[in-house]
């Protein structure tokens, strides 16, 4: 006689993420359905041993930043072994909003945060590549403040991708410039002013030196003239290979003295 195979209906165990799992269809050691009953999911036809060794995964648990999860769909976080671009682009947003050690590096970061549709990668891969788009050689960047200034939301209403080089349009150097408005920094009673002016066709910036002035508002006046003027060129110079909300922002931009 063969052996009376075991019924293990029933039985309860924890996955390596601490998930309550509950074995509902016990058909072979080899063919086991595991039902998540916090995330109302069931994970079918999987091995019994990886059950034991609590290796079976819910694709909903928050397991990135604590807020990011899978999520079931077409879209891949791994192909032939390595993380896809998209995946890498999903999970370097949730490190920018969620990750203390990267606040540490980068502060200006710790108020930002990612809507809730995108916690599901499925929904971000969706909207990548419905909204993705190639410049020439140039590396594409997922921005989240330029159509809307000081927006500190990651959502499909207030992200674009934009060339790296308008990008850098926008790099702010916070620490150089103290406690004066931007573009100035105080220097023996006087306020010398910088702006870093972008050239569209190479993409690398240089540091324009504009004068000193007797007030943060003089030298103010000064830089915002240059920087806009230096926004309308990049956005003319890339104007037939960006989407028009995209072009209409930078050609309408304004520097405030607050920024």
């Amino acid at each position: 006689m063969g052996r009376k195979m075991i019924d293990r209906t029933g039985e309860r165990g924890k996955n390596n993420f601490g998930s309550e799992m509950i074995i509902v269809e016990y058909r072979t050691n080899k063919d086991i359905d595991v039902y998540f009953p916090k995330y109302d999911w069931t994970a079918k036809n999987r091995e019994y041993n990886k059950f034991k060794k609590s290796q079976i995964k819910c694709p909903y648990e928050r397991r990135i930043y604590g807020v990011g999860y899978l999520g079931e769909g077409k879209y891949k976080c791994k192909e032939n072994g390595k993380a896809t671009k998209i995946y890498d682009t999903w999970h370097s947003m949730l490190q920018r909003c969620y990750s203390e050690e990267y606040h540490k590096k980068y502060p200006t970061y710790k108020d930002c945060i990612v809507c809730d549709e995108w916690y599901n990668f499925q929904n971000f891969a969706k909207w990548y590549y419905d909204n993705y788009y190639k410049v020439d050689e140039e590396r594409m960047e997922l921005d989240k403040d330029i159509l809307f200034k000081h927006n500190k939301i990651y959502s499909p209403e207030t992200c674009i991708f934009v060339p790296q080089t308008i990008n850098l349009l926008f790099t702010k150097r916070n620490n150089d410039r103290g406690e004066s408005v931007i573009g100035t920094s105080p220097v023996n009673g006087k306020y010398v002013v910088h702006c870093s002016l972008i050239n569209p066709r190479t993409g690398k910036s240089k540091g324009g030196y504009l004068g000193r002035y007797n007030s943060q508002e003089e030298g103010f006046k000064i830089y915002k003239y240059y920087k806009e003027r230096n926004i309308k060129e990049v956005a003319d110079y890339f104007k037939d290979r960006i989407p028009n909300e995209l072009y209409d922002t930078l050609y309408n931009y304004e520097v405030e003295i607050d920024d």
